[in-house]
């Protein structure tokens, strides 16, 4: 009365997910979706009938296939299970999830380790972007320990190099999505930048408060929460992504100066929940705000000289160092390239089960 369907299960650097080729899921993207959230636990926000983690970090899902693409070796779909609704997002990307695909790849053997290290070039199909990963395969075989550290993970593992492409509009269309560095939302400024993810970056001080408050006091103040949601909902439209009540983007990200020998400090709602570090590519848009000249982030993040400008985003269990490519102009900066340093290990393999009255359309 169940039907079971491959998985495995990867921590990609500082979130988990559940991993899946594309050809043991359903090609109807509604059936997709009801099958995902099932074996997830729907709606319920325990989670508790399903592998979902109860969390936005750990109810992650990956979907991979062999890319038909001549430059590309693998096609990847990030899905959100979005924790106590039962529903799916597939508007952002998650560069968290992204570090896993490659491992996956050659664990699933789609892809063949070659030699030491292997590169897999992936798709991003949320966005159109492309990534290079490098991945540690000594002997053929992906290697998952080592001394690369990340901060949000216990311990150390092998290094993935995630080189990504094209980010710039990669879910609004344009790296500033309104058309301008600052805008003022609710009385307050704000800049909007898409480069990988869509982030509303905002200064912390304008909401009375210092910007290195814990994630629990940020969740806990229900005022800054409501005040967030309410520019977050005015900004949709603005950056060509409609209406996001019901997404989990743009992202928002409160700065302040840094205080660990970082470039920034930040801490960043995705979307209603304060986040215990900050997503890969938010990350980077938030770095790339911090070099566009006349943003938010003017005269609070410290910005580095150079061509390469190797950016520390600090957040509330680390930093997370973002190394931008540029080129253009000191008036306007362009992001050639953004390369970033993951981790992630496989955690268990084996099938999921789905209930027999989900290929009917039931929920349960």
């Amino acid at each position: 009365m169940q039907t079971a369907i491959p998985y495995m299960q990867f921590r990609g650097g500082s979130s988990k997910g559940l991993y899946f080729l594309a050809s043991d899921l359903p090609k109807d993207e509604s059936l997709r979706d009801r099958v995902l959230l099932a074996i997830m636990g729907g709606g319920d926000a325990r989670q508790i009938d399903g592998l979902g983690g109860a969390h936005p970090l750990t109810s992650k899902i990956a979907i991979v296939s062999k890319s038909d693409r001549a430059d590309i070796d693998i096609d990847y779909l990030f899905v959100q299970a979005v924790v106590g609704e039962d529903r799916v997002d597939v508007t952002p990307n998650c560069g968290n999830i992204l570090a896993g695909t490659g491992p996956f790849a050659i664990e699933s053997g789609m892809i063949k380790a070659t030699g030491n290290e292997t590169m897999v070039r992936v798709y991003m199909i949320n966005s159109g972007n492309r990534c290079e990963l490098l991945i540690k395969s000594p002997g053929g075989r992906v290697e998952y320990q080592g001394d690369a550290r990340i901060d949000g993970v216990p311990g150390t593992a092998a290094p993935v190099i995630c080189n990504y492409m094209d980010l710039a509009g990669s879910a609004c269309g344009s790296l500033l999505p309104t058309g301008n560095i600052i805008d003022v939302v609710e009385g307050v400024e704000v800049s909007c930048v898409d480069n990988g993810m869509p982030v509303v970056v905002l200064r912390a001080e304008d909401f009375g408060i210092s910007g290195y408050e814990s994630c629990d006091e940020m969740n806990a103040n229900m005022g800054l929460k409501a005040r967030l949601e309410a520019i977050r909902l005015k900004l949709g439209p603005l950056m060509n992504l409609g209406d996001v009540k019901d997404k989990v983007v743009p992202k928002l990200s409160l700065i302040a100066p840094p205080v660990q020998g970082g470039h920034v400090c930040t801490r960043t709602f995705i979307p209603h929940v304060c986040h215990s570090s900050i997503g890969v590519l938010g990350a980077v848009s938030v770095a790339t705000a911090c070099i566009m000249p006349g943003s938010v982030a003017e005269g609070i993040a410290s910005i580095p000289e150079g061509g390469r400008k190797n950016i520390s985003v600090e957040h509330p269990s680390g930093e997370f160092s973002v190394s931008l490519d540029m080129g253009g102009t000191p008036q306007a900066p362009e992001v050639l390239k953004a390369g970033l340093l993951r981790t992630a290990r496989l955690l268990s393999m084996g099938v999921a089960y789905v209930p027999s009255d989900i290929w009917k359309g039931k929920t349960r």
